[in-house]
């Protein structure tokens, strides 16, 4: 099945390298915690008992070339997560991470310039690298993309960005989609295509375990 497009539908998992959905992950731990035992839904590696060993198998991965344990070691020098921020360190992950094939990593890069976060503002690099994510897939990088151009007062690039992006999972280019048809600057075909699109993206992602999932009214930890 297609995994859902935000990050929090989906885990990665430094043992062996995958994206695990939220619906196998849950079910996993489910099954693994009645054996008194968790184990990785896809490899059955045994779970690290601490930070500091999940972080050993994400340097590994890191080793072998990993386009997602690079992309998730350089988000943890820009935001700081467990690590003294570096941005030097973290553009330098990114990168490596996006000329590997990781989409996201040009989006993140995109937002350094469009922020001035660890470079100066450079609105141009900003589109650059942004388009470059669009290009490979990254709904977000549309949406971003979108909001530059409505921002610029170009709506119809804006629109197109938006569609594109409803059409791959991205709800928040259809909430933008909405208020510009209530603005007069959609049309309600292009709203009701939009609509439909993101309908047949639920349909792709919805499984009866995702549902759980996100359901589950406790926090369960698992590597």
């Amino acid at each position: 099945m297609r995994l859902p497009v935000l990050k929090s539908g989906c885990r990665y998992q430094a043992c062996c390298g995958k994206l695990i959905c939220n619906g196998c992950f849950f079910a996993n731990a489910i099954r693994d915690e009645n054996k008194h035992k968790q184990l990785c839904a896809f490899c059955r590696t045994p779970a690290p008992k601490s930070d500091e060993e999940k972080l050993e198998k994400l340097y590994k991965r890191v080793e072998a070339g990993d386009k997602e344990a690079i992309f998730n070691l350089g988000s943890y020098y820009f935001r700081s997560g467990g690590f003294a921020q570096d941005y030097a360190k973290a553009l330098e992950l990114l990168h490596q991470a996006g000329e590997l094939g990781h989409a996201a990593a040009y989006d993140n890069i995109g937002y350094a310039y469009n922020h001035g976060e660890g470079v100066d503002v450079d609105k141009k690099k900003a589109v650059y690298y942004r388009e470059l994510a669009a290009m490979m897939g990254d709904e977000m990088a549309r949406f971003n993309l979108g909001l530059m151009e409505k921002k610029a007062g170009n709506m119809d690039r804006a629109i197109k960005h938006y569609m594109i992006a409803a059409r791959s999972g991205s709800n928040d280019s259809l909430i933008n989609i909405r208020c510009l048809f209530k603005d007069g600057h959609v049309t309600k075909e292009d709203y009701t295509s939009a609509l439909q699109a993101y309908q047949e993206y639920l349909g792709e992602i919805k499984s009866v375990q995702r549902d759980e999932a996100a359901t589950y009214k406790e926090d369960f930890k698992y590597y």
